[in-house]
Protein backbone atom coordinates (compact mmCIF):
# COMPACT_ATOMS: atom_id res chain seq x y z
CA UNK A 1 0.00 0.00 0.00
CA UNK A 2 1.30 3.56 -0.86
CA UNK A 3 0.49 7.39 0.91
CA UNK A 4 -2.51 8.55 -0.27
CA UNK A 5 -2.43 10.14 -3.37
CA UNK A 6 -2.13 13.79 -4.14
CA UNK A 7 -5.45 15.75 -4.34
CA UNK A 8 -5.62 17.95 -6.97
CA UNK A 9 -8.14 20.82 -7.63
CA UNK A 10 -10.51 23.26 -5.39
CA UNK A 11 -12.94 22.56 -2.58
CA UNK A 12 -14.33 25.52 0.07
CA UNK A 13 -13.66 24.72 3.72
CA UNK A 14 -17.28 24.12 4.36
CA UNK A 15 -17.33 21.22 2.10
CA UNK A 16 -14.31 19.84 3.43
CA UNK A 17 -16.55 16.36 4.19
CA UNK A 18 -16.20 16.02 0.33
CA UNK A 19 -12.49 16.52 0.54
CA UNK A 20 -12.32 14.00 3.11
CA UNK A 21 -14.70 11.58 1.84
CA UNK A 22 -13.04 11.72 -1.33
CA UNK A 23 -9.60 10.63 0.07
CA UNK A 24 -11.61 7.96 2.28
CA UNK A 25 -12.47 6.47 -1.45
CA UNK A 26 -8.89 5.67 -1.82
CA UNK A 27 -7.67 4.81 1.85
CA UNK A 28 -10.99 1.88 1.73
CA UNK A 29 -10.07 0.53 -1.35
CA UNK A 30 -8.87 -3.05 -1.47
CA UNK A 31 -6.64 -2.36 -4.25
CA UNK A 32 -3.63 -0.62 -4.20
CA UNK A 33 -3.85 3.64 -4.28
CA UNK A 34 -1.74 3.63 -7.28
CA UNK A 35 -4.27 1.49 -9.08
CA UNK A 36 -6.60 3.86 -9.49
CA UNK A 37 -8.03 7.19 -10.12
CA UNK A 38 -10.96 9.85 -9.58
CA UNK A 39 -12.55 12.53 -9.91
CA UNK A 40 -15.71 14.28 -8.29
CA UNK A 41 -17.15 17.62 -9.82
CA UNK A 42 -19.83 20.14 -8.58
CA UNK A 43 -21.72 22.87 -10.89
CA UNK A 44 -23.96 25.05 -8.89
CA UNK A 45 -25.57 27.54 -10.56
CA UNK A 46 -23.06 28.16 -13.37
CA UNK A 47 -20.25 28.56 -11.16
CA UNK A 48 -17.91 25.48 -10.34
CA UNK A 49 -17.67 24.93 -6.74
CA UNK A 50 -15.77 21.80 -6.09
CA UNK A 51 -13.02 20.03 -8.61
CA UNK A 52 -11.24 17.25 -7.30
CA UNK A 53 -9.13 14.72 -8.92
CA UNK A 54 -6.21 12.21 -7.55
CA UNK A 55 -4.62 9.24 -8.46
CA UNK A 56 -2.89 7.63 -11.50
CA UNK A 57 -4.22 7.41 -15.27
CA UNK A 58 -2.42 4.73 -16.36
CA UNK A 59 -0.17 3.00 -13.53
CA UNK A 60 2.05 0.89 -15.64
CA UNK A 61 3.31 4.43 -17.29
CA UNK A 62 3.45 5.86 -15.07
CA UNK A 63 1.04 8.60 -15.90
CA UNK A 64 -1.03 10.61 -13.61
CA UNK A 65 -4.36 11.55 -14.15
CA UNK A 66 -4.98 15.33 -14.88
CA UNK A 67 -7.41 18.01 -15.37
CA UNK A 68 -7.27 16.96 -18.63
CA UNK A 69 -7.66 13.45 -18.78
CA UNK A 70 -10.56 11.43 -20.43
CA UNK A 71 -12.42 8.65 -18.66
CA UNK A 72 -14.60 6.94 -20.29
CA UNK A 73 -18.09 6.75 -18.10
CA UNK A 74 -20.39 4.42 -20.49
CA UNK A 75 -24.11 4.64 -19.67
CA UNK A 76 -23.44 7.66 -17.36
CA UNK A 77 -23.48 9.32 -21.17
CA UNK A 78 -26.97 8.59 -21.39
CA UNK A 79 -27.69 11.74 -19.51
CA UNK A 80 -26.16 13.79 -22.40
CA UNK A 81 -27.68 11.84 -25.09
CA UNK A 82 -31.42 12.49 -23.50
CA UNK A 83 -29.96 16.45 -23.27
CA UNK A 84 -29.31 16.22 -27.24
CA UNK A 85 -32.84 15.38 -27.79
CA UNK A 86 -34.39 17.75 -26.03
CA UNK A 87 -32.57 20.37 -27.98
CA UNK A 88 -34.40 18.88 -30.53
CA UNK A 89 -37.58 18.93 -28.84
CA UNK A 90 -36.81 22.64 -27.89
CA UNK A 91 -36.36 23.87 -31.35
CA UNK A 92 -39.64 22.07 -32.12
CA UNK A 93 -37.73 19.39 -34.72
CA UNK A 94 -39.48 16.93 -32.12
CA UNK A 95 -42.34 15.83 -29.94
CA UNK A 96 -42.22 13.26 -26.29
CA UNK A 97 -45.33 13.21 -27.40
CA UNK A 98 -46.10 11.99 -31.03
CA UNK A 99 -45.33 8.92 -32.38
CA UNK A 100 -41.53 8.00 -33.34
CA UNK A 101 -42.92 6.34 -36.50
CA UNK A 102 -43.63 9.85 -37.94
CA UNK A 103 -39.97 11.15 -38.16
CA UNK A 104 -38.57 7.35 -38.93
CA UNK A 105 -41.24 5.42 -40.67
CA UNK A 106 -39.08 2.33 -40.77
CA UNK A 107 -39.35 2.00 -36.86
CA UNK A 108 -42.90 1.85 -36.95
CA UNK A 109 -42.88 -2.02 -38.06
CA UNK A 110 -43.70 -4.85 -35.73
CA UNK A 111 -46.62 -2.96 -33.83
CA UNK A 112 -44.25 -0.05 -32.77
CA UNK A 113 -46.12 2.65 -34.82
CA UNK A 114 -47.42 4.54 -31.76
CA UNK A 115 -44.40 4.52 -29.54
CA UNK A 116 -43.96 7.94 -28.81
CA UNK A 117 -40.66 9.58 -28.28
CA UNK A 118 -40.88 9.81 -24.93
CA UNK A 119 -41.80 6.06 -24.02
CA UNK A 120 -38.55 5.28 -26.42
CA UNK A 121 -36.42 7.44 -24.39
CA UNK A 122 -38.10 6.36 -21.34
CA UNK A 123 -37.04 2.58 -22.46
CA UNK A 124 -40.80 1.65 -22.76
CA UNK A 125 -40.78 0.37 -26.24
CA UNK A 126 -39.19 -3.55 -25.53
CA UNK A 127 -36.19 -3.12 -27.90
CA UNK A 128 -33.17 -3.72 -24.72
CA UNK A 129 -31.73 -5.82 -26.55
CA UNK A 130 -31.55 -7.91 -30.08
CA UNK A 131 -33.86 -10.88 -29.67
CA UNK A 132 -31.61 -13.49 -31.10
CA UNK A 133 -28.06 -14.08 -30.47
CA UNK A 134 -25.64 -11.86 -33.08
CA UNK A 135 -22.08 -11.50 -34.04
CA UNK A 136 -20.95 -8.48 -31.83
CA UNK A 137 -19.52 -6.91 -34.42
CA UNK A 138 -22.71 -5.60 -35.70
CA UNK A 139 -22.28 -2.70 -33.52
CA UNK A 140 -20.04 -1.12 -35.61
CA UNK A 141 -22.54 -1.08 -38.56
CA UNK A 142 -25.16 1.76 -37.29
CA UNK A 143 -27.24 0.57 -40.41
CA UNK A 144 -27.36 -3.14 -40.13
CA UNK A 145 -28.31 -2.69 -35.76
CA UNK A 146 -31.14 -0.11 -37.02
CA UNK A 147 -32.51 -2.64 -39.81
CA UNK A 148 -32.66 -5.50 -37.27
CA UNK A 149 -34.64 -3.16 -34.59
CA UNK A 150 -36.87 -1.72 -36.95
CA UNK A 151 -37.69 -5.25 -37.96
CA UNK A 152 -38.18 -6.22 -34.56
CA UNK A 153 -41.09 -7.26 -32.57
CA UNK A 154 -40.70 -5.67 -28.99
CA UNK A 155 -40.10 -7.98 -26.08
CA UNK A 156 -43.21 -6.76 -24.02
CA UNK A 157 -46.53 -4.41 -24.90
CA UNK A 158 -44.77 -0.85 -25.57
CA UNK A 159 -45.92 1.79 -22.79
CA UNK A 160 -46.52 -1.19 -20.14
CA UNK A 161 -43.54 -1.84 -18.35
CA UNK A 162 -39.98 0.24 -18.79
CA UNK A 163 -37.05 -2.56 -19.66
CA UNK A 164 -33.36 -0.72 -19.43
CA UNK A 165 -31.90 -0.50 -23.07
CA UNK A 166 -28.19 -0.72 -22.36
CA UNK A 167 -26.83 -0.27 -25.61
CA UNK A 168 -29.65 -0.04 -28.26
CA UNK A 169 -31.31 3.42 -26.93
CA UNK A 170 -28.12 5.13 -28.28
CA UNK A 171 -28.87 4.09 -31.78
CA UNK A 172 -32.95 4.56 -32.01
CA UNK A 173 -32.32 8.02 -30.04
CA UNK A 174 -28.94 8.33 -32.30
CA UNK A 175 -31.30 7.98 -35.53
CA UNK A 176 -34.21 10.18 -34.66
CA UNK A 177 -31.48 12.98 -33.54
CA UNK A 178 -29.80 12.47 -36.77
CA UNK A 179 -33.37 12.74 -39.09
CA UNK A 180 -34.80 15.51 -37.07
CA UNK A 181 -31.36 17.69 -36.74
CA UNK A 182 -29.93 16.47 -40.25
CA UNK A 183 -26.46 16.05 -37.99
CA UNK A 184 -25.38 13.12 -35.61
CA UNK A 185 -25.08 13.40 -32.29
CA UNK A 186 -20.99 13.28 -31.78
CA UNK A 187 -21.14 16.00 -34.57
CA UNK A 188 -24.17 18.14 -32.38
CA UNK A 189 -22.21 18.17 -29.23
CA UNK A 190 -19.42 18.89 -30.76
CA UNK A 191 -20.82 21.96 -32.62
CA UNK A 192 -23.27 22.79 -30.31
CA UNK A 193 -21.67 22.44 -27.35
CA UNK A 194 -17.98 21.37 -27.16
CA UNK A 195 -16.55 24.32 -28.90
CA UNK A 196 -18.37 26.98 -28.68
CA UNK A 197 -18.33 26.20 -24.58
CA UNK A 198 -15.16 24.66 -24.15
CA UNK A 199 -16.64 21.19 -22.95
CA UNK A 200 -14.56 18.26 -23.15
CA UNK A 201 -16.82 15.98 -24.16
CA UNK A 202 -17.18 13.44 -26.79
CA UNK A 203 -19.24 10.73 -28.71
CA UNK A 204 -17.16 9.48 -30.92
CA UNK A 205 -13.60 10.11 -29.39
CA UNK A 206 -11.08 10.99 -33.06
CA UNK A 207 -7.72 8.71 -32.33
CA UNK A 208 -5.56 12.11 -31.95
CA UNK A 209 -7.28 11.95 -28.18
CA UNK A 210 -6.97 8.11 -27.40
CA UNK A 211 -3.48 9.40 -25.47
CA UNK A 212 -5.43 11.20 -23.14
CA UNK A 213 -8.20 8.50 -21.64
CA UNK A 214 -7.33 6.73 -18.76
CA UNK A 215 -7.00 3.20 -18.18
CA UNK A 216 -9.85 1.56 -16.80
CA UNK A 217 -10.15 -1.78 -14.61
CA UNK A 218 -12.48 -3.73 -14.96
CA UNK A 219 -14.91 -4.78 -11.66
CA UNK A 220 -13.31 -7.95 -9.72
CA UNK A 221 -17.52 -9.35 -9.44
CA UNK A 222 -19.87 -10.19 -11.71
CA UNK A 223 -23.34 -7.45 -11.87
CA UNK A 224 -26.44 -8.94 -10.11
CA UNK A 225 -29.39 -8.52 -12.25
CA UNK A 226 -31.82 -10.69 -9.85
CA UNK A 227 -33.19 -13.45 -11.85
CA UNK A 228 -32.29 -14.00 -15.12
CA UNK A 229 -35.23 -13.84 -18.26
CA UNK A 230 -34.99 -13.81 -21.70
CA UNK A 231 -35.33 -10.15 -21.73
CA UNK A 232 -32.20 -9.38 -19.22
CA UNK A 233 -30.37 -12.27 -21.32
CA UNK A 234 -31.39 -10.27 -24.98
CA UNK A 235 -29.91 -6.78 -22.29
CA UNK A 236 -26.91 -8.29 -20.96
CA UNK A 237 -25.70 -11.48 -21.47
CA UNK A 238 -26.36 -13.06 -25.09
CA UNK A 239 -23.33 -12.76 -27.10
CA UNK A 240 -23.33 -10.08 -28.97
CA UNK A 241 -25.58 -7.74 -26.67
CA UNK A 242 -22.51 -5.57 -26.46
CA UNK A 243 -19.84 -4.51 -29.21
CA UNK A 244 -16.91 -6.74 -29.18
CA UNK A 245 -14.46 -8.01 -31.82
CA UNK A 246 -12.56 -4.68 -33.24
CA UNK A 247 -10.50 -3.87 -30.33
CA UNK A 248 -10.70 -0.63 -27.70
CA UNK A 249 -9.43 1.91 -30.46
CA UNK A 250 -12.11 1.10 -32.84
CA UNK A 251 -14.95 1.38 -29.83
CA UNK A 252 -13.15 4.59 -29.05
CA UNK A 253 -13.85 6.39 -32.21
CA UNK A 254 -17.21 5.31 -32.97
CA UNK A 255 -20.30 6.64 -31.88
CA UNK A 256 -22.31 5.09 -29.69
CA UNK A 257 -23.92 7.84 -27.57
CA UNK A 258 -25.56 5.23 -24.99
CA UNK A 259 -22.07 3.85 -24.15
CA UNK A 260 -19.31 5.50 -24.87
CA UNK A 261 -18.97 9.31 -24.20
CA UNK A 262 -15.61 10.11 -23.37
CA UNK A 263 -15.07 13.38 -21.03
CA UNK A 264 -14.47 14.57 -17.98
CA UNK A 265 -16.20 15.49 -14.73
CA UNK A 266 -16.59 18.83 -14.80
CA UNK A 267 -17.33 19.16 -18.03
CA UNK A 268 -20.41 16.52 -17.64
CA UNK A 269 -21.74 18.30 -14.66
CA UNK A 270 -21.15 21.41 -16.51
CA UNK A 271 -23.03 20.28 -19.58
CA UNK A 272 -26.27 18.45 -16.93
CA UNK A 273 -26.68 22.17 -15.24
CA UNK A 274 -28.54 23.21 -18.03
CA UNK A 275 -31.30 20.79 -16.33
CA UNK A 276 -30.37 22.57 -12.72
CA UNK A 277 -30.05 26.29 -13.57
CA UNK A 278 -33.03 27.05 -15.72
CA UNK A 279 -32.21 25.93 -18.90
CA UNK A 280 -29.19 27.90 -19.05
CA UNK A 281 -25.63 27.58 -19.81
CA UNK A 282 -22.73 29.89 -19.03
CA UNK A 283 -25.42 32.25 -19.16
CA UNK A 284 -26.75 31.26 -22.78
CA UNK A 285 -30.27 29.62 -22.70
CA UNK A 286 -30.28 26.33 -24.08
CA UNK A 287 -33.73 25.02 -22.83
CA UNK A 288 -37.03 26.77 -21.82
CA UNK A 289 -38.29 25.96 -18.48
CA UNK A 290 -41.16 23.95 -20.21
CA UNK A 291 -38.71 21.45 -21.83
CA UNK A 292 -36.91 20.89 -18.80
CA UNK A 293 -39.88 19.86 -17.08
CA UNK A 294 -40.90 17.60 -20.03
CA UNK A 295 -37.24 15.62 -19.78
CA UNK A 296 -37.22 15.55 -16.15
CA UNK A 297 -40.91 14.78 -15.35
CA UNK A 298 -41.69 11.11 -14.74
CA UNK A 299 -42.83 9.05 -17.81
CA UNK A 300 -43.15 5.84 -15.95
CA UNK A 301 -42.79 4.15 -12.58
CA UNK A 302 -42.44 0.81 -11.51
CA UNK A 303 -40.17 -2.62 -11.40
CA UNK A 304 -38.35 -2.36 -14.73
CA UNK A 305 -38.06 -5.59 -16.88
CA UNK A 306 -34.11 -5.35 -17.23
CA UNK A 307 -32.49 -4.04 -13.71
CA UNK A 308 -33.54 -4.69 -10.39
CA UNK A 309 -34.78 -1.73 -9.40
CA UNK A 310 -38.27 -0.20 -8.88
CA UNK A 311 -37.20 3.23 -11.37
CA UNK A 312 -38.83 6.32 -12.09
CA UNK A 313 -37.65 7.22 -16.09
CA UNK A 314 -37.94 10.58 -17.58
CA UNK A 315 -37.75 11.04 -21.15
CA UNK A 316 -33.66 9.63 -21.35
CA UNK A 317 -32.88 10.45 -17.42
CA UNK A 318 -33.07 8.46 -14.45
CA UNK A 319 -35.53 10.31 -11.66
CA UNK A 320 -34.23 10.16 -7.96
CA UNK A 321 -37.41 9.31 -6.78
CA UNK A 322 -37.29 6.01 -4.51
CA UNK A 323 -34.40 5.28 -4.86
CA UNK A 324 -32.28 7.71 -3.24
CA UNK A 325 -28.81 8.01 -5.28
CA UNK A 326 -29.03 11.73 -6.26
CA UNK A 327 -29.13 13.46 -2.87
CA UNK A 328 -32.85 14.36 -1.52
CA UNK A 329 -34.67 15.63 -3.78
CA UNK A 330 -36.96 12.91 -4.88
CA UNK A 331 -37.17 15.11 -8.32
CA UNK A 332 -33.10 15.25 -9.57
CA UNK A 333 -32.68 13.57 -12.67
CA UNK A 334 -29.07 12.18 -13.83
CA UNK A 335 -28.04 8.86 -15.52
CA UNK A 336 -25.22 5.73 -13.96
CA UNK A 337 -22.15 4.29 -15.95
CA UNK A 338 -20.76 0.71 -15.89
CA UNK A 339 -18.57 0.58 -12.57
CA UNK A 340 -19.56 3.38 -10.96
CA UNK A 341 -19.48 6.70 -13.02
CA UNK A 342 -22.83 9.04 -12.18
CA UNK A 343 -24.37 12.53 -12.84
CA UNK A 344 -27.15 14.56 -11.91
CA UNK A 345 -29.19 17.59 -11.95
CA UNK A 346 -30.88 19.07 -8.64
CA UNK A 347 -33.24 21.76 -9.87
CA UNK A 348 -34.23 22.90 -6.52
CA UNK A 349 -30.30 23.23 -5.74
CA UNK A 350 -29.68 24.77 -9.14
CA UNK A 351 -26.35 22.27 -8.52
CA UNK A 352 -25.13 19.24 -11.11
CA UNK A 353 -22.61 17.16 -10.17
CA UNK A 354 -20.32 14.08 -12.04
CA UNK A 355 -18.20 11.67 -10.43
CA UNK A 356 -15.67 9.38 -12.46
CA UNK A 357 -13.31 6.98 -11.70
CA UNK A 358 -11.07 4.04 -13.39
CA UNK A 359 -11.20 1.31 -10.99
CA UNK A 360 -14.99 -0.07 -11.67
CA UNK A 361 -17.15 -1.78 -9.38
CA UNK A 362 -20.08 -4.41 -9.96
CA UNK A 363 -23.11 -1.80 -8.57
CA UNK A 364 -25.68 -1.08 -11.25
CA UNK A 365 -26.57 1.81 -9.97
CA UNK A 366 -25.54 4.34 -6.98
CA UNK A 367 -21.84 2.85 -6.23
CA UNK A 368 -20.81 3.49 -2.71
CA UNK A 369 -17.95 5.53 -3.57
CA UNK A 370 -20.46 8.79 -5.66
CA UNK A 371 -22.97 8.32 -2.79
CA UNK A 372 -20.46 8.96 -0.20
CA UNK A 373 -19.44 12.22 -2.16
CA UNK A 374 -23.20 12.85 -2.82
CA UNK A 375 -24.13 12.77 0.91
CA UNK A 376 -21.18 14.50 2.29
CA UNK A 377 -21.61 17.38 -0.85
CA UNK A 378 -25.50 18.12 0.57
CA UNK A 379 -24.19 18.01 4.30
CA UNK A 380 -22.40 21.45 3.43
CA UNK A 381 -25.29 22.86 1.20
Amino acid sequence: MTDLPEIHGVCPARFATVRDAFAANFTDAPEGLDEQAARFSVVVAGETVIDLWAGMADPRAPTPFTETTLTPVFSTGKAVMALLIATCVERGLLDYDRPVAEIWPEYGQAGKDKITLAQMMSHQDGLPGFDAPVDPTIWFDRQAVLDRLCEQVPMWPPGTASGYHPITIGYLAGEVFRRADCRSMGQALREDFAQPFGLDLWIGLPETEHGRVATMRKPGKAVDLGPIDAVKTAAFLDKGSAPGGRGSAEWRTMEIPSANLHGTALDIARILNVLANDGLLDGKAILSPEVVEAASRERIHGLDRVLPFTLSWGAGYTRNAGIGIFGPNPDAVGHCGWGGSCAFADADAKLSAAYVMTRQSHHLIGDPRARRLIDALYSGI
